[in-house]
């Protein structure tokens, strides 16, 4: 996934200390009564029940104004195996936990869950909107249609002055609209407010998978509250170490994302009497250069900002590889740009702006930014020799927080102290959360076990889609949810199937559109 979008400038970036977990004093939260569920929560997943907390804006002033949380719930399928309630969280940031509980728990039209059954019987699934995401007090920073579409070159030297312009205009606009809400939007508050409802619903301890994101949401929140950790799954895992670890996160992107694409490539090539666009790695990668060059000049709502971001969202799941491999070689082979075009092709609306607007106000408070354009332009510069996601992924970065109008926040230390066994799971060639992190991550969170897909490079390996399914990862995740039992060690396993365009595959019916906007940003 990635990241997006600026705010007011200051002077210099003070540090606010996360390191109390509450203040002395902070009222007892009050259970939670749940109910029905808002109606786009309730329509596509009716069996989540949804209740909501007040929780404090700033947690040092614990009797002052609150803001409100959605929480869903998927109450255990077997009562009589209930065994207590999982937290689920799906990264971002800005992703949504009211709909991943509803998705871990409904099946789909072949009675699929990415879930185990058994994880069903035993456990409530528990979803948040963290504070600022959908229906926990969205916040929003500009129009819909305050980018331009589609936005400029991200590469052309040409275009730098007016992207700057551009990134700090929406970056003014978070500071104006989102007001005195904007300083408390970052990890540290999100952890405090999930034990806020864990207490509220009464639980001793919390059980966790979280994702992406979500493992640094995680991590957090063992510092915080070690005492309170209960079964945890770390999936596709953030390095929490740098003190600009967002920043640090973007570049280590754009290299693993463009080792994956070395992937998808070759495996195109090895299908060339498909897609008939290349029979060698080189081959294929010249006409995807070729065709990454011709949208430099739009086409329509499309340029190569808006290519390179649909690309990038092909990378992490191999789900849509056969469709978007099809509509490339339909461009390349036919010179029709339809398909392309509507497959790449930004959305403009209210929850588009909204996740951007989250997903910068966290990423620009939980670590630290340079002022210095030169810095970002040096870097881009660097990396562009090795990486055509180089550009695009600093406008969506460094470019939003460089003039954050809030301090950001002092990054927090992970300890891994006084933690019970913590279960971690990482692909070897994940473009979005890369392998070295989940390493990094592992030997800070002491007495986790890592457990690595070998050969594969999804982003996410436990309870993931059909399509991207490791069942051997699968069983691993299961037995510990279900018994506390951690493998012995570390392990790995062997990487799930790579896609097979049969025939079959290749006229089954797709939407053919890009992925969802969490899975477009190149954080996740």
């Amino acid at each position: 996934m990635r990241l997006r979008l600026p705010v007011v400038a200051v002077a210099t970036l003070a540090l606010i200390s996360p390191s109390v977990p509450a203040a002395a004093g902070t009222p007892a939260p009050s259970q939670l009564v749940f109910g029905a569920c808002p109606d786009d929560i309730a329509q596509p997943y009716p069996t989540l029940t949804c209740a909501t907390l007040q929780v404090p804006v700033d947690y040092r002033q614990p009797s002052g104004p609150t803001t409100s949380l959605l929480v869903s719930k998927h109450a255990a399928n077997n009562p009589a195996k209930r065994q207590g309630a999982l937290f689920v969280n799906p990264g971002g940031p800005g992703g949504s936990g009211v709909i991943t509980a509803g998705y871990y728990a409904t099946p789909d039209e072949s009675g699929f869950t990415a879930l185990d059954s058994a994880v069903l019987d035993a456990y409530d699934l528990i979803g948040v909107d963290p504070r600022g995401v959908r229906h926990s007090g969205a916040i929003s920073c500009a129009a819909p249609d305050y980018f331009p579409v589609p936005q400029p070159d991200p590469d052309a030297p040409a275009t730098r002055d007016a992207m700057w312009k551009l990134w700090d205009g929406y970056a003014d606009g978070c500071g104006a609209n989102v007001g005195a809400m904007l300083p408390h939007l970052g990890t540290d508050n999100a952890a405090r407010d999930m034990d806020r409802v864990r207490a509220a619903l009464g639980e001793p301890k919390l059980n966790y998978l979280g994702g992406s994101y979500g493992t640094y949401l995680g991590a957090v929140y063992t510092e915080f509250f070690p005492h309170r950790v209960g079964r945890m799954i770390l999936d596709a895992n953030v390095d929490p170490t740098p003190p600009d670890l967002f920043y640090q996160l973007a570049k280590d992107q754009s290299v693993a994302g463009q080792k994956r694409l070395d992937t998808y490539l070759a495996w195109m090539a090895e299908y060339d009497a498909v897609f008939h666009l290349g029979s060698t790695t080189r081959a294929v990668r010249a006409n995807w250069n070729k065709t990454l060059a011709d949208f430099r000049k739009p086409h329509g709502s499309v340029g190569a900002h808006e290519l390179l971001g649909a690309l990038f969202g092909v990378l992490v799941t191999e789900e849509i590889w056969i469709d978007f491999a099809q509509i490339l070689s339909t461009y390349v082979n036919d010179g029709d740009d339809t398909a392309l075009v509507e497959f790449a092709a930004p959305s403009t609306s209210a929850g588009t702006e909204r996740f951007n607007a989250i997903f910068s106000a966290v990423i620009c408070v939980d670590s630290k930014w340079s002022h210095s354009k030169a810095t970002y332009e040096r870097d881009s510069a660097r990396l562009a020799k090795v990486s055509q996601f180089a550009w695009d992924n600093m406008w969506i970065t460094g470019s939003v927080c460089r003039n954050w109008p809030v301090p950001n926040h002092a990054p927090i230390k992970i300890s891994g102290r006084g933690l019970p066994g913590i279960l971690m799971f990482n692909s070897v060639g994940d473009p979005a959360t890369p392998y070295a992190g989940a390493v990094k991550l592992h030997k800070v969170l002491r007495g986790s076990v890592l457990v690595t897909e070998r050969d594969a490079g999804a982003h996410g390996v436990f309870a993931s889609t059909q399509a991207t399914m490791n069942t051997a990862a699968n069983a691993i995740g299961t037995k510990y949810l279900l018994t506390g039992e951690l493998p012995p060690r570390d392990i790995s396993v062997p990487g799930h199937a790579l896609p097979v365009p049969t025939p079959a595959a290749l006229k089954a019916p797709s939407e053919k559109k890009s992925p969802a906007v969490g899975e477009r940003w190149r954080i996740s």
